[in-house]
């Protein structure tokens, strides 16, 4: 994403805002303590090895007497079993670990026993070296054991603070149905640079998509204050392009207190009022929606202002919402450049208008699931973050 910078003045002082009053969630979503109560129980169910780990060590003895039998006086098979209490380390618990060392060094005296060979030297230290790795076998499990455990914890915490963030997109709200999705492009990062939020208001169904410029915590910082930004003026600002206005500012401070001239955001700014059959819309830089009909699939015409931290850099000229026509059956797609720009091994991008259309349906859950499966079989792994919203009226 690039959009020409110039240098930045002195960020405007803005008035006091009216905190926002509590308003009841569109639809239930998961709290973080349900979240946390969930990670709770994966963390039970991460020590819960694959099976054919836990059978690792039955295998091993399996083999260790299957050569005693078949070859008693060419291996010394009981040396194997010095390698089992390690082998159980890796799918059991610290005690069972310490058990199978106790069934190794059983079973080796047995062999020992059958050759005679019960207390002579070699065999006293293959006992010594099996008691020592089932010492280090357990120390071996418990430290895997923590080790999985943090490392749900760390998710459980990053899936909280994503849908802190980027709350899930409730299926209706107001006049809308909806669907999203958000795929980050590092698979072990929950937040990523693209942004969005759907709320009501009671001046309608508001929705806000957009891309910070950058990657890194930098870049999630800005979507989390364009979001909180986003979610305190959307219930008290009448105007979408003064709700527009306010990001601008908001994103031209966060510049000036980092020092960084560069820093802005395109977006997408949108309003519905339920049963009016159209909507508003103020583009920021952004991408332009898509608007799937029964018939074609085509980009939507709406002017392009300057993106989010980068008005005052552009004429007197307000930026005005576009009305465009949507009645029941049709679909708007609002979406980053981590779907349009998505490349394919030969370099080409990801044909959006021409695969909806092959698509032949405007229904926004199946929309989000096609693009879903269809972008990353065109470019895989993704190399940009991604998010969809598909948003059609409940007819």
């Amino acid at each position: 994403m690039s959009a020409p910078v110039q240098s930045r003045p002195a960020a405007p002082q803005q008035p006091a805002r009216r905190q926002p009053a509590p308003r009841t969630p569109a639809t239930p979503r998961h709290s973080p303590a349900t979240v946390a109560a969930r990670g709770n129980v994966i963390v039970g169910e991460s020590w819960r090895a694959p099976r054919w780990v836990v059978a690792l060590p039955f295998l091993l003895i399996a083999v260790d007497l299957s050569l005693e039998i078949v070859l008693p006086h060419t291996v010394a098979a009981g040396f194997l079993l010095t390698v089992l209490p390690v082998i159980a380390a890796f799918g059991l618990r610290p005690l069972v670990v310490g058990f199978s060392t106790l069934v190794a060094i059983g079973l080796q005296a047995v062999l020992a026993a059958r050759a005679d060979h019960l207390v002579e030297q070699h065999h006293i230290w293959i006992y010594i070296a099996t008691a020592l790795a089932g010492l280090m076998g357990a120390v071996l499990s418990w430290q895997r054991i923590r080790q999985d455990r943090d490392l749900v914890r760390v998710r459980t915490v990053a899936e909280t603070l994503q849908r802190t963030v980027l709350r899930p997109v409730p299926t209706h709200i107001g006049g809308l149905q909806a669907a999203g999705l958000y795929r980050p492009a590092q698979a072990d990062v929950a937040i990523g640079g693209d942004l969005y939020e759907v709320c009501e208001t009671r001046f309608g169904t508001r929705v806000l998509l957009g891309d910070v410029r950058g990657k890194g915590l930098e870049a999630v910082r800005t979507v989390a204050d364009v979001l909180g930004a986003f979610r305190a003026t959307a219930h008290e600002t009448p105007d979408l392009a003064d709700l527009a206005e306010l990001l601008d500012r908001q994103v031209l401070r966060e510049a000036g207190e980092r020092g960084d001239d560069e820093l802005f955001v395109t977006a997408v700014l949108l309003q519905h009022r339920a049963g009016s059959g159209e909507c508003e819309v103020v583009n920021r830089g952004h991408l332009a929606p898509v608007l799937l009909t029964p018939t074609r699939v085509r980009p939507v015409e709406c002017p392009e202002y300057l993106p989010l931290g980068l008005g005052q850099l552009g004429s007197d000229r307000p930026a005005r919402p576009v009305t465009i026509p949507l009645p029941p059956g049709h679909t708007l797609l609002l979406h980053t450049d981590g779907v349009s720009e998505a490349r394919d091994t030969a370099g080409a991008f990801y044909p959006l208008t021409e695969r909806l259309t092959a698509l032949g349906g405007t229904d926004p859950e199946d929309v989000v699931a096609f693009l879903d499966q269809d972008v990353r079989r065109h470019s895989s792994p993704l190399t940009d973050d991604l998010a969809v919203l598909a948003l059609s009226p409940i007819g």
